[in-house]
């Protein structure tokens, strides 16, 4: 068991884009079945279109930002609940003068992030 403070926790940049910054909640190493990471997206900042090996499981905690999954294009916001399968591209772009932040929860497998030519 472990509990820690949001604030406490260091955050590190994403390699992929300038503006997102990654905390990671609960690693690998901590919980055996899931690790809980949170993302923020500084205003403007985008991830470009990506895909990873495992499904995510997010929570928007504030701001808004276009969201694609696959062939949809989403604009969601505080309170939605996003589900993106395994192997299916996706792409973040932060909408607003706010930053948008929200939990991401992915289960403990091997992953990699490919980054998908348009």
């Amino acid at each position: 068991m472990s509990v820690k403070r949001f604030e406490d926790i260091a955050s590190t940049p994403v390699a992929a884009s300038e503006g997102i910054t990654r905390k990671m909640l609960i690693s690998p190493e901590e919980g055996p079945h899931f690790a809980m990471r949170a993302f923020r997206i500084e205003p403007g900042a985008s991830m470009p279109l990506h895909v990873n090996q495992v499904e995510h499981e997010q929570y928007v905690l504030r701001g808004r930002a276009q969201v694609i999954i696959g062939d949809q294009t989403l604009e969601v916001s505080e309170g939605a609940v996003v589900f993106i399968p395994a192997n299916v591209p996706h792409s973040y772009t932060s909408l607003g003068n706010q930053a948008f932040e929200f939990l991401c929860l992915v289960p403990n497998l091997p992953d990699e992030t490919i980054l998908v030519q348009k």
